[in-house]
């Protein structure tokens, strides 16, 4: 017959188990795991780039702030919005993520509209001549991915987002307005607000 103290620690061990299961079922895990934060990432590097446009955007944080809930979305899970500041000026570079448990495993990168993908909201920025913001009537293609994102990007530790994709923006240099298509590209860390 095993002594109490075995069984006592059989029970703690299946009860861990259970709370481990159920903290990745609702996202991730308790913030102070080692999985959960940027890892090596840096805090900027996140570029726009194109024909004569060189953007570069870090000091990237994310809240949930329930800027753009998906109603399809499981009890506990609150839509997350990442900023971030153009390097020299800061202007901002603004997503929204609906379903934020399931960026890990990636999402589609889409305009400000309903549905579970990667809501690019805003791209703006400036160079020595000209001034930039996103053309939202244009395509937005390419996917989003975090690694290390915990209690559904809660977790203080941050997580690292990884963007691959494509947008246009709106160059307007003095009177000369036109349109510029542009890679968005970059793995940066993100800090929790």
């Amino acid at each position: 017959m095993p002594s109490s103290l075995t069984s006592h620690s059989r029970s703690r061990s299946s009860t861990n188990l259970v709370l481990a299961a159920a903290a990745l079922a609702l996202g991730g895990c308790d913030g102070d795991d080692d999985t959960c934060g940027p890892g090596g990432a840096p805090g900027s590097g996140m570029a726009i780039t194109g024909t004569g446009v060189a953007l570069t955007y870090g000091d990237l944080d994310a809240g949930q702030n329930n800027d753009c809930p998906d109603p399809s979305a499981p009890a506990g899970v609150i839509s997350l919005t990442i900023h971030g500041k153009q390097e020299g000026s800061g202007l901002p570079l603004t997503f929204c993520i609906g379903r934020p448990d399931l960026l890990a495993g990636g999402l589609d990168l889409g305009p400000d509209t309903a549905g579970t993908e990667f809501r690019v909201v805003d791209a703006s920025g400036s160079d020595a001549s000209c001034t930039y913001t996103l053309d939202t009537s244009a395509p937005i293609t390419g996917t989003a991915s975090a690694i290390g994102l915990c209690d559904n990007g809660a977790a203080p530790a941050g997580f690292a987002l990884t963007i691959a994709g494509s947008l246009t923006l709106v160059r307007t240099c003095g009177a000369a307005v036109d349109t510029v298509a542009v890679a968005l590209a970059g793995t940066v860390g993100v800090a929790a607000q």
